[in-house]
């Protein structure tokens, strides 16, 4: 059986989703909503994952005749 390809996009999207929770478990700031000076930068790079991975994933639009 051959091993299907590691998808990086995914791969990445689920780090920036991890990290993002483990800071925020920490963090009151973030916890309240208000990102913190650290926080911000690993927060945007997850959205930023979330959002390449949601239009990768939506099917492409059909052509009307």
């Amino acid at each position: 059986m051959t091993k299907r390809p590691t998808d990086d996009l995914y791969v990445r999207y689920m780090k920036a989703f991890r990290d993002s929770t483990e800071h925020t478990t920490n963090c009151p700031p973030c916890q309240a909503g208000q990102d913190c000076a650290d926080g911000a930068p690993i927060h945007e790079r997850f959205a930023q994952l979330q959002d390449a991975y949601g239009r990768r994933r939506q099917p492409p639009p059909q052509q009307r005749r």
